[in-house]
């Protein structure tokens, strides 16, 4: 395998540069701040291959997928995250000639991402004959204030001579997506102001034939430099830029600051609106320097990284592969905005669409809730509930009663265009509903699933009520024609998994509205004759079982498939996604993702020891892991089977997905909501912990491979430090009132917190 950045606990970092990697290196080093987000690009530009992506939280645009197999109930377009004006621009010239690392010959090249401080870093010299100069670079997106971007570039003559320096700090509004139909732009400039150490453009999204929302953004940069400023003619109608030149002396340096402020008509309703706002946030900004302006920023992530960060001793390629996990799932979402949610790729690419999956419910909540304060996860199901609308339009597009949540979305409706993932793979409305639960069961708060929640809930069954139906032939109830998390699998009949949180989701919020109060349940309006159908769907529903092999079967006829391990794929033919075709993969028995393990995993103390390791042993070895979800869940149940060697295995695999490339797929973006499995892994796994009536437990072990490891965990008001060791776990209250866990079955009081 190879390996493009060395290994460090805090640091993404490398010393050399190769094209080929470029792409690459771009994704590893993607920087965000829940609000806004960009990938590694070179600011002064580079005419190589490149992925150029600056993406807005939010802001994105319906593609056109109307085509000949087009079925009544399709989506009607396929939303796709928009690549933002590019403010970053900085182009650079040294006598006139422009550098580009594309061409230049260069030397001493460094770029490193310092994850505990949420900073950029380049640098390099440039050579050209007797002409010599260093470039550093320094960049973040201001965590302090989210609108805020600041970069910093400083340029040393290493040469005999004097050599003349030129910097063109830009916005350009004239980008495009690399996936975009004809080459399309998606940006027109409504203004474009130009001042002699600034500049601002205002720009709105092209007119779509859907109906979706218009987007305007607008961006002011001001500049600090001792840099001469010289006027220039615009190049375009769609750019505006700034040149500073000046002569350099031998030994001599300088630097340009620049610093821009990205507003969007998501919190601004008039174009007047926000160009008052972008000129009064740009205007504040000017007051500080950039010391203040960085010490702010990482200042914020100190405290993230309080609450939050794994300590893992002994090991350091662990130790950076959850580090950067929680860095990129940080930089993400951060649960500032309900309004918005995780994407698959966050802001780090165009793949997916940058909408909401289900992986946001099934993987991102478990982690947010023991590492944030509980507003956090408590946004994410707002934002659901925000948009039962959109799932009513869903279901009613399908001929069905009450609400399906999308597959695929930015506002609720259905925007994914491919029939087996938007019709069949409807497990997702489960999953949802797993949420509600699992946030509940965590923080103890009742007040979201007995009001919003318990909404969601009763819609979400009156779509599962009328989803299925009843065999005769059988008296059960099935669920036919769908797709479940493994998607190697498609159209299947009583998928085991969508019929057991089907059959779950009805049992839950059957308990729920037994919990309402008067007003709630009047609101709701859920029927004594409803109540009883959806019991008896409970009461009846099929669940695949073979008794022989004691294992819940993925779904009718799966066992009658040639089953053979993974093993036996020949040499060079993984990821098979990428080497087989879509028929072969369809007929083989190999498991793209935990599937019934998945399920497993939900409600991993409903089952025995027995059926856990019976359906482990039969299925781990069918799944060749090439979605990035599936390694997480895997080393959580092989940690409680105490298979250790297999949870290593399958944790450095979750940890470390995008910083080896495990899966080949990592140059159009890092896989953000898999960026949960390192922590799931360790703390789910590794330290055993799990909530039971109320009560946190825990049963702790040491990889071999680890001297020690330590972890904080928010828990109802608590901050608690887990600490294992070769001699053993440790437990400290670091803030909030006594409570009692339980350890391997002993009970342990954390009394008195910990003063810091």
């Amino acid at each position: 395998m190879k390996r493009i950045f060395e290994v460090q606990p805090w640091n993404v970092i490398t010393h050399t540069f190769d094209p080929k990697d470029k792409r690459l290196q771009e994704s590893m080093t993607s920087l965000g701040n829940g609000y806004m987000g960009m990938r590694g690009d070179f600011e002064e530009g580079y005419s190589g291959d490149s992925l150029q992506g600056i993406y807005l939280g939010g802001v994105w645009y319906p593609d056109k997928t109307r085509v000949g197999w087009w079925k009544n109930g399709y989506p009607k377009y396929f939303g796709k995250v928009v690549n933002a004006v590019n403010f970053i621009k900085l182009p650079i010239e040294i006598n006139g000639q422009a550098i580009d690392l594309a061409k230049d010959k260069f030397s001493d090249f460094t770029l490193d991402l310092d994850m505990k401080q949420g900073v950029l870093n380049r640098s390099f010299t440039v050579e050209r004959g007797d002409v010599k100069v260093a470039l550093t670079f320094q960049r973040f997106l201001s965590v302090a204030q989210q609108e805020l971007s600041v970069q910093k570039v400083t340029v040393k003559n290493l040469s005999a001579d004097s050599v003349d320096v030129t910097i063109k700090p830009s916005i350009d509004a004239d980008v495009k997506n690399e996936e975009a139909n004809y080459d399309e732009r998606f940006w027109d400039v409504l203004a474009a102001e130009q001042g002699q150490d600034s500049g601002s453009i205002v720009a709105k999204t092209t007119p779509n034939p859907f109906g979706t929302p218009q987007f305007t953004s607008g961006m002011e940069m001001r500049t600090v430099t001792d840099l001469k400023n010289v006027a220039v003619t615009q190049p375009n109608d769609k750019e505006v830029v700034n040149a500073y030149t000046g002569s350099l002396a031998p030994q001599a340096e300088t630097s340009l600051e620049k610093r821009v402020i990205v507003v969007t008509s998501r919190d601004y309703d008039t174009q007047d609106k926000l160009t008052a706002a972008m000129h009064q946030l740009s205007d504040q900004v000017a007051k500080s320097t950039y010391e203040d302006l960085l010490s702010a920023h990482t200042a914020v992530w100190a405290k993230r990284w309080e609450k939050s960060d794994v300590v893992i001793n002994g090991d350091d390629e662990s130790q950076q592969g959850i580090r950067f996990n929680l860095f990129q799932l940080f930089s993400t979402y951060y649960g500032e905005d309900s309004r918005l949610n995780i994407g698959p790729k966050g802001f780090t690419g165009e793949k997916y669409g940058g909408a909401t999956y289900w992986d946001t419910e099934a993987f991102a909540v478990p982690v947010y809730l023991g590492i944030t304060n509980p507003e956090v996860t408590r946004n994410l199901l707002m934002y659901r509930y925000k948009q039962l609308d959109g799932a009513y339009v869903n279901a009613k597009e399908q001929g069905l009663d009450g609400a399906l949540f999308p597959m695929v979305t930015f506002d609720g409706i259905e925007c994914h265009n491919e029939w087996e993932i938007t019709f069949e793979e409807i497990h997702r409305n489960g999953d949802i509903a797993f949420a509600i639960y699992n946030y509940t069961r965590y923080t103890g708060d009742t007040s979201y699933v007995l009001h919003e929640g318990a909404k969601v809930l009763t819609e979400i069954s009156k779509f599962w009520a009328d989803r299925v139906h009843f065999s005769k032939r059988n008296n059960q109830y099935m669920i036919h024609g769908v797709t479940g998390p493994d998607e190697y699998e498609n159209n299947v009949d009583n998928n085991w998994y969508t019929n057991m949180l089907a059959q779950w989701t009805l049992k839950y919020t059957l308990e729920i509205l037994d919990q309402v109060d008067h007003d709630t349940a009047k609101k709701l309006a859920i029927s004594a004759d409803e109540k009883a159908k959806w019991q008896d769907i409970v009461d009846r529903m099929y669940l695949p079982y073979d008794k022989d092999l004691n294992i819940f079967v993925q779904h009718d006829g799966f066992l009658d498939k040639d089953i053979e391990p993974v093993s036996a794929i020949p040499e060079g033919q993984r990821p098979i996604n990428q080497n087989w075709s879509w028929d072969k993969i369809l007929r083989s028995p190999y498991i793209k993702q935990g599937d019934v393990l998945q399920g497993i995993w939900d409600f991993i103390d409903d089952y025995t020891p027995e059926q856990k390791k019976a359906n482990f042993d039969f299925y781990e070895p069918l799944t060749v892991h090439e979605s990035s979800l599936s390694p997480a869940i895997h080393s959580v149940l092989a940690a409680d089977l105490h298979y250790e060697d297999k949870a290593v295995e399958l944790y450095n695999r979750t940890a470390r997905l995008d910083l080896d490339n495990y899966n080949n797929d990592t140059v159009d973006g890092l896989h953000i909501t898999a960026m949960t499995g390192g922590w799931i892994a360790v703390v789910q796994g590794f330290a055993g912990m799990r909530v039971r009536n109320d009560q946190l437990h825990y049963a702790p072990f040491l990889p071999k491979q680890w001297q020690s490891y330590s972890f904080r965990q928010v828990f109802r008001g608590r901050l608690i430090e887990v600490s294992v060791h070769a001699d053993g776990p440790h437990f400290k209250l670091i803030s909030g009132e006594p409570l009692t866990i339980d350890v391997a079955g002993e009970k342990v009081e954390l009394t008195s917190a910990v003063t810091e």
